[in-house]
């Protein structure tokens, strides 16, 4: 058996890398339309119209707001937050809490 690489040889190891890296690719492709649409599905909706809530920063503060009816949603500490931001200014928001 010869050491030598024959033309025949050369050419079905180019053919197997070309698949193997379109396979990648395309794996890679899929990966991240999995994501995406994980990302997508798991987006927190409005309770109100069901419209994809929207990261907003009120005063260095996040809130979330519905990008449909603009509703504006706060998780937990988020008015507390707002509140104390708001009794600082001495504004009726702030002293309301």
């Amino acid at each position: 058996m010869s050491s030598e690489v024959t033309l025949e040889e050369r050419g079905h190891a180019l053919e197997n890398e070309y698949f193997h890296r379109k396979e990648q690719e395309l794996i890679e492709k899929m990966r991240n339309k999995l994501q995406s649409e994980a990302a997508e599905a798991s987006a927190l909706q409005c309770p109100k119209c069901h419209g994809n809530l929207v990261e907003s920063n009120f005063e260095n503060i996040k809130v979330d707001v519905c990008n449909n009816c603009h509703g504006v949603w706060l998780d937990a500490g988020e008015l507390a937050q707002i509140a104390h931001h708001e009794e600082n200014k001495g504004s009726w928001f702030g002293r309301w809490f």
